[in-house]
């Protein structure tokens, strides 16, 4: 059975590595609930990879799904160091197992749907692969507050997945994916053949700052319940919301040249963001 330390150093060195921006910002957590988080993380990243980067997702998802339902009952692979250290989580705290059950069908809803009509569809599908994050990690980062911190999580969750599909719609259109809602992209007579060939035309422009003032929106629900989280948490979570609403910025000042790199926000701004919390 692999050691729980070890287990904890693993899953720590899975987000190190796949997302600095979130690192950065939950580092600052007291040390407990920072192990646990990073459990979450590599939970959520291994659902992820299985669905970008399996050799043959359908199967291995279903698999993952089977060893989730087994995990809780107690039967996992003791050698893995996201279940151990989940595990440990799981005894450590009252978490929303509907949440990461949910994480499970939004990753199953990228095998099979590739395009968005309307944005309803679009937020229902963001609720599935990102809000319910927010949701698994509740039971760590405000232990007794989760039904008065709910709305905020999920208003948060659909903030940076519409910041991602922003922020990746070259990367999206490479792997068959478009997340654009067909009615905005109407609205604005944005022609897909026209976004197929990485036109950053004012009616491109016109469908991103749209979908971007709906992100804004979500952040600013999110951040209206804020000041409910304990102190040690609250600035950690604030800091990730700050930092990733910051991307938003950081691909404006690119002129929205979303086709043929990715935006990331500058190691000096995320510091400069951190340091005013």
């Amino acid at each position: 059975m692999m050691n729980l330390k070890d287990a904890y150093i693993s899953c720590e060195k899975v987000i190190a590595m796949h997302s600095k921006s979130f690192y950065k910002a939950f580092s600052l957590l007291p040390k407990e609930k920072r192990k646990a988080v990073w459990a979450v993380y590599a939970f959520c990243r291994t659902v992820d990879d299985i669905v970008d980067e399996g050799t043959n997702s359908t199967e291995e998802l279903a698999q993952f799904k089977q060893d989730f339902q087994r995990f809780l009952t107690g039967i996992y692979d003791d050698g893995n160091p996201m279940w151990v250290a989940l595990a440990d989580v799981f005894d450590n705290y009252e978490m929303d197992v509907e949440a990461f059950s949910g994480l499970i069908t939004g990753q199953e809803m990228d095998l099979t749907i590739n395009r968005y009509r309307t944005m309803d569809e679009l937020l229902h599908y963001s609720y599935y692969v990102a809000s319910t994050v927010g949701l698994m990690l509740l039971p760590i980062l405000a232990p007794g507050k989760t039904v008065i911190l709910k709305e905020g999580a999920i208003s948060l969750g659909y903030a940076m997945q519409i910041t991602n599909i922003l922020r990746d719609i070259g990367e999206d259109l490479e792997m068959g994916r478009i997340y654009l809602p067909e009615e905005i992209m109407k609205k604005y007579e944005l022609h897909e053949d026209e976004l197929r060939a990485g036109i950053i035309s004012p009616q491109f422009i016109a469908v991103w700052e749209d979908l971007a003032e709906k992100a804004e929106c979500h952040y600013k629900k999110a951040f209206e319940t804020i000041h409910e989280y304990p102190l040690s948490s609250r600035v950690p979570v604030k800091g990730a919301a700050l930092v990733y609403r910051e991307i938003l910025a950081t691909i404006r000042s690119k002129e929205y040249n979303v086709f043929r790199e990715k935006h990331f926000v500058p190691d000096e701004s995320k510091q400069a963001i951190l340091a005013c919390l």
